[in-house]
């Protein structure tokens, strides 16, 4: 199949499967002309790393796995564990300063309703 067969039975853009191949996550054939060929694994590959980047890992965080689905191996496995435990710590710690953010907004929320309900009853005393 072409690149836009493959983008669209994968669910993403053509743009993105560009930048999979760019990024060395996905490997095309080429006919003579050039075009790029794909098959039926690269659209499982494809929904693969769709479902690793909605996890929040990066490309090189995702290249680093793939030898582990491409050649499974002791080795492999024990490598993809290894980052997947770094990034499952870098995850932790992006979570914890978003609940940090997400408290400091309701301080100003509570802040903000506070000084409306001052304002209403300076306006009724008025």
């Amino acid at each position: 199949m072409r690149i836009g067969e493959l983008a669209s039975r994968a669910g993403v853009s053509v743009r993105s499967v560009r930048y999979y191949e760019e990024q060395h996550l996905v490997a095309s054939t080429r006919s003579p002309s050039g075009q790029r060929h794909y098959t039926q694994a690269d659209v499982e590959r494809v929904e693969f790393i769709q479902r690793l980047y909605a996890a929040g890992l990066s490309s090189s965080t995702i290249l680093a796995l793939l030898p582990c689905v491409d050649a499974p191996s002791e080795e492999n496995s024990d490598a993809a564990l290894v980052r997947m435990e770094q990034e499952r710590d870098r995850l932790s710690e992006h979570i914890a300063d978003l609940v940090r953010t997400r408290e400091a907004l309701d301080g100003l929320m509570a802040t903000a309703r506070e000084y409306r309900e001052w304002l209403g009853t300076v306006d009724r005393a008025s």
